[in-house]
């Protein structure tokens, strides 16, 4: 069973930065897509980045030129790089695996921003 652990969150002022990590357990963590979403109290869980196997990268609007998405396939871990934080990017933040038709979350991660 594939496990996947997020760190990194925590409380930042707005403007400031933190950077998330999302260590896998297991083998073949190269050949999966990794995505970030998050998800604000009240709120639906969104998308927020993704990464695949060949390294291709999107975003959603919101966080386009704030937020960089890498992999480190030797260390199995996806990044999220978040710069300019803004109040609104108050979320537990999850990161995602996929393969194929199959799925796997992490329990998430805090991030507030905040003054």
């Amino acid at each position: 069973q594939v496990q996947f652990v997020e760190s990194g969150g925590g409380l930042v002022q707005p403007g400031g930065s933190l950077r998330l990590s999302c260590a896998a357990s297991g083998s073949s963590f190269s050949i999966y897509t990794m995505f970030w979403y998050r998800q604000a109290p009240g709120q639906q869980r969104d998308m927020v980045a993704i990464i695949t196997s060949g390294g291709n990268t999107n975003y959603a609007d919101s966080v386009k030129g704030r937020f960089t998405i890498s992999r480190d396939n030797a260390e199995n871990t996806v990044y999220l790089q978040m710069s300019s934080l803004k109040p609104e990017d108050t979320a537990v933040y999850y990161c995602k695996a996929r393969l194929g038709l199959r799925e796997y979350w992490g329990r998430g991660t805090q991030v507030t921003v905040s003054s």
